[in-house]
């Protein structure tokens, strides 16, 4: 059984969601909660010994570059969000190297440590934006974390591995690209998510809890992963329609108590740690 697992925080403000096109603008003048929410992320940690990757928003490190050099400081891997939430699969090539540029230099500049690893807003490298991997590969980036194995209406790839691969699977141009998707667990050939973001807050405990030993029974790590607002019950909040407000807000009152039950039963460190610390 697999005894060290990850958890992953996409460290981004109460507006970012990418539901809907010009759903939000990356405004300093906007209230922000990330860097209240993100300290009791650290608080948790601490309090176990745990260690996490904070894919940071670029934004968010521009506004808040004292909470980036805490994370890094606190022994945490500072991993790249882009800079503005934007979908890759609406950007263009160059947009998205100008985006994903930007966010990898604020943050090395920030910490003085090298950047190796990027998630993707709303997991939205898709087979519409498989070459977005070869541009990771071209900035330096040693992991993604990006293609989500399971299909909705916003991200997800039909039919990808369910643990860590090449790159180079979905794009010549990866190299040594690692990509670590999150977490499911396969019934009746489906991968089901459990690890994260609405499914984490939907699912009770005991379902989340058995879901993740089920995977460490296959010898693997879970791939857990939060946002700062998923804490969040008094957040400020969207007009999103009723579906995506389900999905945007369901579970919050229960979910700091989640996460803290995870971070106390199961082993995490940072994707850092866990996947490229024998290459």
């Amino acid at each position: 059984m697999s005894e060290k697992n990850v958890f992953t925080i996409d460290t981004e403000d109460w507006f970012h969601a990418n539901y809907e096109d010009n759903l939000f603008q990356n405004d300093s003048t906007v209230r922000s909660t990330v860097e209240k929410n993100t300290e009791v992320y650290l608080k948790i940690l601490a309090q176990n010994n745990a260690k996490a990757t904070f894919f940071v928003l670029g934004f968010v490190a521009e506004e808040h570059p004292g909470l980036v050099k805490r994370i890094a400081d606190m022994g945490h891997e500072v991993a790249s969000h882009g800079y503005g939430h934007q979908l890759v699969y609406k950007q263009t090539k160059e947009e998205f190297r100008e985006d994903v540029y930007r966010s990898k230099c604020m943050l090395e500049d920030i910490t003085g440590i090298a950047v190796l690893g990027f998630g993707a807003p709303s997991w939205s490298i898709t087979e519409q934006s498989f070459w977005a991997l070869g541009v990771l590969n071209e900035l330096g980036f040693k992991y993604d974390s990006s293609i989500f194995p399971f299909k909705n209406f916003l991200y997800g790839v039909e039919g990808a591995p369910r643990f860590s691969y090449a790159a180079k699977k979905y794009c010549e141009d990866a190299g040594e690209l690692i990509e670590i998707p999150p977490s499911t667990i396969k019934i009746l050939g489906l991968n089901l998510p459990f690890s994260g973001g609405f499914y984490l807050r939907a699912l009770p405990y005991f379902i989340i809890s058995g879901c993740a030993k089920r995977v460490n029974r296959e010898d693997k790590p879970v791939i857990f992963y939060l946002h700062p607002r998923e804490i969040d019950p008094n957040q400020p909040r969207l007009q999103l329609s009723r579906r995506d407000a389900l999905i945007h807000y369901y579970g919050i009152d229960g979910c700091e108590r989640k996460f803290r039950h995870i971070i106390e039963r199961f082993d995490c460190t940072s994707i850092q740690d866990l996947f490229l610390s024998c290459n």
